[in-house]
């Protein structure tokens, strides 16, 4: 069998849940615009379809997905370089998630991590065939587009590899090279940014300490007064990254700023390597300020025309099913489906 080579093509979608903060930010938004910049096609999504995993007050989905989309745009997505899309406008995905559906098995959905952790301690027999399901939909985002590439968190690594597995069980099945062997793409100074309370906990919106985290709509003043109150410790900042170990308020704050301003953690020890924190964080305030604001600001203008984000997402709907459609209509022909596709 000839091996197939595919088009480099970048994918990665965020679930529209409401509340975008600084680590949406550098661990998602930030890096999609980085990627968009580097010649690669990149397509970002709005999974609403994952959402519904849990139940959604509809309005309260309708709003999130709009400022979702604002946020992507106001950190940098462009929709004319990137394809910007709501993941329900694409019925592909849905289709394609059918198929790996029954591509997948039942003992691989079972043992993924997160559908551990949503259900320890409860009756998953309670939960959603969806959010059991959750790992299928997320391979058909990704493979409906051929995507090669896939920037993603480390608590998500797990599901790439599932995808990696309904890939090879798909060719394999068929006798074909039809689905790529995705990537994940996992770097950056601040792929994991920590609540400012506690440098152990992921930073949340479920936090109820809106202290822990900086929203990105934040105004400047709060931006700089969370920093200023953020936890540390009494001493000064090491002078290599080693010396961070065990100091994990004082490890996330270096990694914030390094992610901003575009550094390694090393860099930014150089410079402020034996400053105590009363140096470090006016600092960090400042560079903060300047990379955040001006997010927050256009999403804000964003939200006030919401009709223009939603003629954003029609077209990108109309750009992405240019690639959606035929890869499903071929993926058809393959596993049997008579009668033609509706492109």
């Amino acid at each position: 069998m000839i091996e197939t080579s595919f088009t480099p093509r970048v994918f990665s979608g965020i679930q529209p849940s409401g509340n975008l903060h600084l680590g949406n930010y550098l661990g998602a938004l930030k890096r999609f615009a980085d990627w968009q910049e580097r010649g690669t096609e990149t397509i970002y999504c709005m999974v609403d379809l994952h959402a519904i995993t849990v139940w959604q007050d509809p309005a309260d989905l309708r709003r999130a997905t709009r400022e979702l989309c604002a946020g992507f745009i106001a950190s940098g997505i462009d929709p004319e370089k990137s394809i910007l899309i709501n993941q329900s406008q694409v019925p592909e995905h849905a289709q394609l998630a059918w198929v790996f559906n029954c591509v997948a098995r039942m003992g691989w959905m079972g043992r993924m991590t997160q559908w551990k952790d949503k259900t320890a301690g409860k009756n998953a027999e309670a939960a959603s065939l969806g959010l059991f399901a959750y790992p299928s939909l997320m391979a058909a985002d990704i493979l409906v587009y051929h995507a090669t590439h896939v920037p993603v968190g480390e608590d998500q690594k797990q599901h790439l590899e599932l995808t990696r597995d309904i890939a090879t069980k798909f060719n394999h099945d068929y006798g074909v090279d039809f689905f790529p062997l995705t990537e994940p793409v996992i770097e950056g100074a601040a792929t994991r940014v920590m609540s400012l309370r506690d440098g152990s906990k992921k930073m949340s919106k479920s936090d109820p300490s809106d202290a822990s985290r900086i929203n990105l709509t934040d105004d400047a003043d709060t931006i700089a007064k969370k920093i200023r109150k953020a936890k540390t410790d009494p001493e000064p900042l090491p002078s290599e990254a080693k010396g961070l170990e065990d100091r994990p308020e004082a490890r996330n704050l270096v990694n914030i700023f390094a992610a901003l301003n575009n550094q390694t953690v090393d860099q930014v020890l150089a410079d402020f390597g034996g400053r105590p924190f009363s140096e470090f964080k006016p600092a960090l305030a400042d560079l903060a300020v300047a990379q955040l604001s001006p997010v927050s600001t256009e999403m804000s203008r964003l939200m006030d025309n919401q009709d223009e984000i939603d003629r954003i997402l029609t077209r990108g709907a109309e750009r992405a099913r240019e690639i959606t459609a035929p890869i499903l209509k071929k993926t058809y022909e393959i596993v049997g489906m008579v009668g033609p596709v509706e492109l």
